[in-house]
């Protein structure tokens, strides 16, 4: 029998007034952590179940039970009391609105897993492979998503391949977006900071470091690279990468972001310590030609893949700065867009000729076999392309964003697991002779709908709501003086970065609601 102080403790309990929170230090606290976000997870669980025709209503309660779990935070309640009081939460929620399924994962669920990004918790589960993975690896936790995932592909191996593999989750997602829009989502309110260190050179490529709110990175044409530091405030040019002898094309950070590798016109690749700025290594094209573009390996980031202009792919191992033997193939045109998918199987590349050419990937060898060819329209340079396993926490739909030159950004599908692509749909941007790219927002957290970004040859930006049929434009930014030619969110999509023709970098600020 409880003692009379437990009692007046579960009562307050049940009223929300004293949980634990997850900005405690210590170990005690950590732990109260943990638990309050199992509880705000159970309540979201069931929140579908409350006052069906009143949504509104049910969007207060789930804030305002997430704001009194954080504001009474440091209430001092033990780990062990939350933990009982957890219990019988979730026991009167079942008998008030019935027992769901999946009772076991209230134990692994929690806030934080629920607006990390799905694809690589989900690919390391189905690819025991990647365990032995060399190279830089990123740290996953893979948390809540375990179960899940195996649940998942439990469904998605009994459909047929390229439909909608409903989450169980979604209920909870659509619990916690309540009536927000993606119009809500993504209002900024202006331009945190303006960097012009490459003015009059375009910057064709610029990217947020990974996991990471403040350091990001841009090339530019004038032959250099510059690595941007956002706080300590005032923001600043960390460091800046000299030695290509001539534009630099693209680049890409290792998943650790120690290091960065970069393509030049001058025929090398490059690979930069993002500590102090030294090349640590320079390798030749043997061809001597134009590099144009790469990407790492996601599972292995020893292995770099580059895309010349005599329409060669080359698979280079950065560590000893050779080409991987079988790592080759040849396109119809200058290779100027790379993808994986995010376990690493499947390779896509663009080229100037307008076609898109899949490749399986060898994990253990570094060998390429290319598999499927689509032309998106004869002549049209494929200047970006970004995959996504996941559109949004709704539904698996494994998809391929592309710009292609024909005014339009593209939306495919991936149908089967050698990358045949199938569109999807189409949105009207600018888009006729630059180099522009786009990307998929990295997030997927409890919100509705799914929302890319891309650059226009109008000097905008534009936010696209994928799952809307009409009106699909949700934002539309304005302050280039130039054509703008990628953007990059970044980890937790507080900031976008855009970069222009001119040179130009702007990184905007969301609007704080």
């Amino acid at each position: 029998m409880p003692s009379l102080v437990e009692q007046q403790r579960w009562r307050k309990a049940k009223e929300g007034l004293c949980p634990g929170s997850g900005f405690l230090s210590t170990q005690s606290d950590c732990g109260m952590a943990a638990v309050w976000q199992q509880v705000l997870a159970v309540d979201a669980r069931y929140n579908a179940y409350r006052t069906p025709t009143f949504p509104q209503f049910r969007t207060q309660y789930i804030r305002r039970r997430s704001q009194l779990l954080r504001e009474n935070a440091k209430c001092g309640f033990e780990p062990g009391l939350r933990r009982q009081y957890l219990k019988l939460r979730s026991q009167l929620l079942a008998l008030r609105y019935g027992p769901l399924s999946e009772q076991s994962s209230f134990r692994a669920s929690s806030v934080r897993s629920s607006r990390t990004t799905l694809d690589r918790m989900e690919d390391f589960e189905e690819d025991p492979r990647a365990q032995g993975a060399r190279g830089h690896r990123r740290s996953v936790s893979r948390g809540s998503y375990q179960l899940q995932a195996q649940m998942n592909r439990a469904v998605y191996d009994e459909r047929p391949p390229g439909s909608l593999v409903p989450t169980s989750v979604a209920e909870a997602s659509r619990a916690m977006a309540g009536d927000t829009t993606l119009s809500e989502n993504y209002a900024f309110a202006g331009m945190h900071h303006i960097f012009d260190q490459h003015v009059d050179s375009a910057v064709p490529r610029l990217q947020f470091a990974n996991d990471d709110k403040h350091l990001l990175a841009c090339c530019s044409l004038d032959g250099t690279l510059s690595i941007m530091t956002l706080s300590p405030p005032p923001p600043s040019v960390k460091l800046t990468l000299k030695g290509h002898g001539g534009p630099v094309t693209d680049f890409a950070w290792s998943l650790s972001n120690d290091i960065i590798v970069s393509t030049s016109l001058d025929g090398t690749l490059r690979i930069w310590n993002t500590e102090d700025g030294r090349c640590i290594r320079e390798v030749r094209d043997p061809e001597s030609s134009e590099l144009l573009c790469c990407t790492f390996q996601p599972m292995n980031n020893n292995l770099t893949v580059v895309g010349n202009s005599k329409h060669h792919l080359q698979v280079v191992n950065i560590s000893t700065g050779k080409k991987v033997k079988g790592g080759s193939s040849k396109l119809t045109g200058r290779v100027l867009s790379l993808s994986f998918d995010a376990p690493g199987r499947i390779l896509w590349a663009g080229d100037d000729r307008g076609s898109i050419f899949s490749f399986l990937f060898d994990m253990a060898t570094g060998k390429l076999t290319k598999a499927k060819r689509l032309v998106v329209s004869e002549g049209s340079s494929i200047c970006s392309i970004s995959a996504r396993s996941w559109i949004s926490r709704e539904a698996r739909d494994p998809s391929l964003l592309v710009n292609a030159c024909v005014n339009k950004l593209l939306l495919y599908r991936v149908v089967d697991n050698e990358g045949t692509l199938q569109l999807k749909r189409s949105f009207p941007i600018q888009h006729g002779s630059q180099h522009v790219h786009s990307i998929f927002c990295p997030l997927m957290s409890f919100r509705q709908g799914a929302c890319v970004v891309t650059g226009s040859e109008d000097t905008c930006v534009y936010f696209f709501d994928v799952e809307r049929n009409a009106k699909a434009i949700v934002n539309k930014l304005q302050g280039h003086g130039g054509p703008v030619l990628d953007v990059s969110f970044n980890c937790d999509e507080s900031l976008l970065a855009s970069a222009d023709s001119t040179g130009m970098v702007i990184i905007w600020r969301r609007e704080q609601k």
